[in-house]
């Protein structure tokens, strides 16, 4: 297992069902401190994994908590049906992560660069959120009933501010005071097939940039004092997860027939071969595919229409098509 830990650790991988996966290997391994198991649907597959104990947590490298990932490759093909399927499993998901009572507020973050569009996901979403915060103070409380109070940000990153992103965050919640912080961020994945048909939800919190090795300080419940549920989506892998994988491709299909392959036996030759073409060039290089635009918009939508429809008692699943217009 030590040997697949390595092949899979080339890439970091924000995503905590593909980090058990690596561990787990095709033999399906079980790891101590982590319970996993899924559910399939025509619309997705549902993906729970459980971090319950150090062990656990320092196999996958995932901090100890649940991590809910909702998979449909279809969303790459932009229906609206399944986008609408998408979006209701989502709203069951992240009910089952809030459980927020009637009078709890909320405060969503959408973390992100909005000048970079792999990166735009988080500021998408608050732009289309029904933020009610302000109505609870100044109008009538039939008028407001049915919305939790609930405000947004989007607070840029460190290069346009010049503040830490977990600075600004940490000065809202001590004055906004929520009972609960929702994180929107874009991801990075291993797998290319996830890139914009992937969702994960955890309730650790997260660590923005961590998935491009950019990390900055996290947002979680220690350095918030409140809980942070953090939603994600992959939008990016790094060049030498494809490089690799064609690499243990074409080394599996031509094994023992050509004396190329031969040359590189191991996983280390191999990923070593691949770091000096990449590396010394351009660094950690990720890409993105040419529709990441589409890609992101489609998801604001889903994903907005969901918080909208968990937050606010108002707005049922029946309303999501309302932001996938």
């Amino acid at each position: 297992m030590k040997e697949r830990d390595n092949l899979y650790d080339m890439p970091y991988s924000d995503l905590a069902v593909e980090a058990t996966a690596a561990v787990r290997g095709d033999a399906h391994t079980e790891i101590p401190g982590v319970r996993m198991h899924e559910e399939r649907s025509d619309a997705a597959t549902v993906s729970w994994v459980e971090v319950f104990s150090p062990e656990g947590e320092q196999v996958i490298g995932k901090p100890i908590g649940n991590y809910i990932t909702i998979d449909s490759p279809g969303l790459r093909r932009r229906n609206r049906e399944l986008q609408e399927q998408v979006g209701k499993v989502l709203v069951d998901q992240l009910a089952k992560l809030l459980n927020l009572g009637a009078k709890e507020s909320v405060l969503v973050v959408g973390l992100g660069n909005w000048n970079a569009t792999p990166d735009a996901l988080g500021p998408r979403v608050t732009s289309k959120l029904m933020v009610t915060r302000h109505l609870h103070d100044y109008v009538p409380a039939d008028v407001a009933g049915g919305l939790r109070k609930v405000a947004a940000i989007s607070p840029g990153v460190l290069g346009i501010t010049g503040i830490e992103t977990a600075e600004i965050i940490h000065g809202i919640v001590e004055h906004v005071k929520p009972s609960v912080v929702i994180a929107v961020d874009a991801l990075a994945a291993r797998s290319v097939e996830r890139i914009g048909t992937t969702v994960q939800l955890a309730d650790t919190g997260i660590n923005p940039g961590s998935g491009i090795g950019n990390q900055r300080k996290g947002l979680n419940k220690n350095t918030l004092g409140v809980p942070v549920i953090a939603i994600g989506v992959p939008t990016v892998v790094h060049a030498s997860t494809i490089a690799h994988d064609t690499m243990e491709a074409l080394h599996t299909q031509f094994q023992g027939q050509k004396a190329f392959f031969q040359l590189f036996n191991s996983h280390e030759e191999r990923r070593e071969m691949i770091n000096q073409v990449i590396s010394p060039a351009v660094g950690e290089l990720v890409v993105t595919p040419k529709d990441i635009d589409d890609l992101i918009e489609d998801m604001a939508k889903v994903i907005a229409g969901a918080l909208n429809a968990v937050l606010h008692t108002s707005v049922g699943s029946q309303d999501l098509l309302r932001y996938l217009n």
